[in-house]
């Protein structure tokens, strides 16, 4: 019996980034998104959940086209988004998209949501007014979980590449919706009671779609804020923003008001990991890891992921910048993942984990996957 055998089992789920590996193309990262997908639903994972991003090498752009694919492809694993980035939608076209998928596979489907692009405005009015937007403090360790000191994203921010990327998304002129509005729009479209000007408006497809709504956040902000008071589950982003997770976390939990959608809190928290049949393995899968995102952070966003067999290893510049993503990954054996993972859900108090795993070779990548599973004593389905 392992030690995790003693204790709760939470639920994991899987977040896909459809990675492009160098060598291949975005075709072949689709293809192998369907089918870890029914891997991952083979395995017992509760949930798949696909992330948007837009210009880099991942090639899950159009999030709720690769969701209905997976769907398809899959029974009855849940599938959603992690997250649709709301500034570069209307909330009636999120509905619409949700609502027809919904149609052929009602009550799977995860609707997350996020910030980014008014988050990004934000910032950056902050720092035109001179104002600093990372708030610096030193690194801990909280109860035996990594707390990194955060990661200062001033200088992405003003990446021409990223402003363009940006420009790319929108209309000219276009105002990003207060997240809070954006919400309150996408709840009334599926329930009912949207109006604009006294004027009712319905979605056909979508109101009424056995779709849940699920908020991403990565600090104590307005997403953890809306989540709460709007009484909806809530992810936050150790994966992404490992320095500020617990105090997302406690404002989501200080803000929540019990809802028709849940009576108490429900916290999700991502991970990224790594597993190998012992360490080194598991460590030499994960050495191109950094390199991945240490192109995000100097503004070319995600490239496409390096093979670790032929790559060298990060100068000492380039690890600090990325220092604090590769500490609070979990990488090694399976027992040594599950024992991480295990720290990760009882300092933060999470429901449930997701987990995302990137390696350049996709059967290493699913391997991964598959010795989690039965590591932390999921129940593969007939």
């Amino acid at each position: 019996m392992t030690r995790f055998e003693d204790t709760h089992r939470i639920p994991l789920s899987v977040l896909d980034l459809a990675p492009i590996s160098a060598g291949t193309d975005a075709a072949t990262a689709i293809r192998r998104t369907v089918e870890l997908a029914r891997l991952a639903e083979e395995l017992g994972y509760r949930r798949y959940w696909l992330a948007e991003h837009h210009f880099v090498a991942v090639a899950s752009a159009s999030t709720t086209t690769l969701i209905a694919l997976v769907a398809a492809a899959t029974d009855h694993i849940r599938v959603g988004s992690a997250a649709v980035q709301i500034g570069h939608h209307t909330a009636a076209s999120v509905v619409e998209a949700f609502g027809t998928v919904d149609a052929l596979h009602p009550g799977r489907l995860d609707l997350g949501l996020g910030r980014s692009g008014q988050r990004r405005t934000e910032a950056l009015s902050a720092l035109a007014a001179g104002r600093r937007v990372t708030e610096q403090r030193p690194e801990q360790w909280v109860d035996g979980l990594l707390i990194p000191e955060p990661f200062p994203i001033e200088g992405l921010l003003t990446s021409p590449r990223l402003q363009t990327m940006s420009r790319a998304l929108e209309f000219e002129g276009a105002r990003q919706p207060d997240f809070a509005d954006a919400v309150d729009d996408v709840l009334a479209l599926l329930h009912g009671g949207f109006h604009i000007d006294d004027v009712e408006v319905r979605t056909v497809p979508g109101e009424g779609a056995d779709v849940d709504v699920w908020i991403f956040g990565s600090s104590k902000g307005q997403s953890a804020q809306v989540a709460g008071e709007n009484g909806l589950p809530f992810v936050a982003n150790y994966h992404v923003s490992p320095s500020t997770v617990l105090e997302a976390v406690e404002a989501y939990r200080a803000a929540f008001r019990p809802s028709e959608f849940l009576g108490q809190p429900y916290v999700v928290v991502s991970a990224d990991v790594v597993v190998a049949d012992d360490d080194s393995e598991a460590r030499h899968l994960a050495s191109t890891y950094g390199h991945w995102v240490y192109d995000i952070r100097s503004g070319h966003g995600a490239s496409e992921y390096r093979d670790p067999a032929t790559t060298p290893p990060l100068t000492e510049q380039e690890r600090r910048v990325v220092d604090d993503r590769i500490r609070t990954q979990f990488v090694g054996a399976p027992g040594a993942v599950v024992q991480g993972l295990e720290t990760l859900a009882r300092v933060t108090g999470a429901d449930e984990l997701v987990v995302t795993s990137v390696t350049h070779d996709f059967d290493d990548r699913k391997r991964s996957h598959a010795l989690l599973a039965e590591a932390w004593g999921l129940t593969p389905t007939a």
